[in-house]
């Protein structure tokens, strides 16, 4: 078995710990799992550049608990289980057609991402104004701390991610409008709301969360007018209609309270790198990195100063992370565009980029910092270009 095993090794059909460049590591015999080394090459081989400690900084919803109902299922990454993400949770959830995310409200901000299907949102404020919108592939919703809503899927049911700005939050317990019935004594909710104790017979005797409901009817047929109106800055926002930045690279779509109001405490992009492409070499100055994977495979290599740098690869239901002011960049390793989201607790999308910092400081100091000459200094560039693609230069396309 072992020299079996020794042969595959070195035909190269199995993944060996050992780097081609310097010859470093040796071939790995003991138990292990192939199949996610398969999947880690950069954490198997790290380039030679790698070094020092730096935390985990991926997780996998594949690795996470998946909660059943009757009309749905979700699934959660917080810092339970990915201790570097202080700033971001996040919630993967599907709906059936017809399927009903209760009536609910949270201690923290909602942000969302429609990844299939679509679904329908409701919400009401402070105020008593309502809001009611279908939300289709590529749209976004956003919800304020304390601010009640629901989800419910529609024909086709949904997928969706969503977003939260506290690592600790944990979607199993939201404040939900059913748990609060369940815990109120029923003279309590009669004296409330003016009808007779029988009328709370049925209530459910817990938090219901997700369950199984018809497909709602049109938009028309649920709207519910207000007194005091429809919320004035929408819950809701197209990102995938809006014109995304074109660079040499791919594209960037940008939300935030610029273009986005209601949206206070969560900034995000929407990347596509194409083969061959990167994100450029950048950091944020603002706060920690969330992101999502959605398609295509990468690496990123994180730079946390004093020497240390370590390689992740991440696939579609990655989540990845970078500190705050952490130096990286996201190299597209596979043959299809990479699609990704970037995160941020923040109410502005923000970074630095490397080439654009050089080019806009004085020549000659940049020149006797990194002792180079004029080949790199005349192709530096003024201006911003998040993703980036030089014939001849990019990750080798398989």
């Amino acid at each position: 078995m072992e020299e079996d095993e020794r042969e595959q090794a070195m035909l190269g059909q199995i993944p060996q710990p050992i780097r081609p460049s310097d010859g470093a590591g040796n071939i790995d015999l003991g138990p292990r799992d192939i199949m996610r080394d398969m999947e880690n090459p950069n954490m198997l081989v790290p380039p030679v550049t790698d070094s020092g400690l730096l935390p985990n900084l991926k997780f996998s919803f594949s690795d996470t608990h998946m909660q059943l109902n009757n009309g749905g299922w979700s699934r959660e990454v917080t810092v339970r289980d990915f201790p570097i993400s202080t700033t971001i949770a996040a919630v993967n959830m599907s709906l059936t057609p017809g399927g009903v995310r209760e009536l609910h409200w949270h201690q923290q901000a909602e942000w969302a991402y429609m990844l299939v299907g679509s679904a329908r949102i409701t919400s009401v404020d402070q105020v008593g104004r309502n809001f009611i919108a279908d939300i289709e592939e590529g749209d976004l919703w956003y919800f304020p701390p304390g601010i009640p809503h629901s989800i419910q899927g529609l024909e086709k049911g949904c997928e969706f991610l969503l977003v939260f700005d506290d690592g600790s939050f944990s979607d199993l317990n939201t404040l939900s409008i059913s748990d609060w019935f369940a815990h109120t004594p029923k003279d309590v909710l009669s004296a409330n709301f003016g009808v007779p104790e029988k009328a709370f017979t049925h209530i459910p005797p817990d938090q219901v969360y997700i369950y199984q409901d018809q497909i709602p009817g049109s938009i028309e047929s649920q709207q519910v007018p207000s007194p005091y109106g429809t919320i004035p800055l929408s819950f809701k926002h197209r990102l995938l209609a809006q014109t995304p930045l074109r660079t040499s690279g791919g594209t960037v779509r940008i939300v935030d309270s610029t273009n986005f109001p209601i949206s206070k405490t969560i900034a995000a992009a929407l990347v596509e790198v194409e083969p061959g492409g990167m994100r450029e070499l950048h950091w944020h100055p603002n706060n920690d990195e969330w992101q999502y994977y959605l398609s295509g495979q990468g690496r990123m290599t994180v730079f946390a100063g004093n020497g240390a740098a370590r390689t992740f690869d991440y696939r579609a239901g990655d989540v990845g992370y970078v500190p705050f002011a952490f130096g990286h960049y996201i190299q597209n390793t596979g043959d299809q565009s990479l699609w990704f989201l970037e995160m941020f607790k923040s109410d502005r999308f923000v970074d630095v980029s490397l080439n654009q910092w050089m080019a806009l400081t004085p020549r000659e100091l940049v020149q006797s910092n990194l002792n180079v000459g004029d080949q790199l200094l005349d192709a530096l560039r003024k201006e911003k270009w998040p993703v980036v693609k030089y014939p001849g230069y990019g990750y080798p396309v398989k």
